[in-house]
């Protein structure tokens, strides 16, 4: 089983991007997704986690009005779209799978992709 990300890179601050999260070897379907992000030093923060169905969404405060998470199961997939990026948005990004709703105790866990917005 393993969840893989995709869609980090450079932006300027105010610019977009999308990162993608695709997961196999497990019913995913079945699984609440969240988006984590970690800066070294700092604990790793949750940012938003969407239900198995796709109907439920949270997202922390500090990317509210910001990012929008989406999930597609009948392709295994997860989105986050990112706008209006601000250098403090700068960090690893994770996706993760679990039966918990806005737990940090998630079942799978995908490497991480590098997102690094300049001013």
């Amino acid at each position: 089983a393993q969840m893989v990300e995709s869609g980090g890179g450079a932006v300027q601050s105010g610019g977009s991007l999308r990162l993608s999260c695709t997961a196999s070897g497990f019913p995913s379907a079945n699984y609440h997704m969240g988006w984590f992000r970690e800066v070294q030093g700092k604990e790793r923060e949750g940012i938003s986690w969407i239900s198995s169905d796709g109907i439920r969404t949270y997202y922390s405060d500090s990317v509210k009005g910001r990012f929008t998470i989406s999930r597609i199961n009948a392709n295994n997939t997860l989105y986050l779209q990112m706008n209006s990026l601000k250098p403090e948005d700068t960090a690893i990004y994770y996706c993760a799978a679990g039966h918990n709703w806005r737990s940090h105790n998630m079942d799978y866990w995908g490497i991480g992709t590098l997102v690094t917005i300049s001013s």
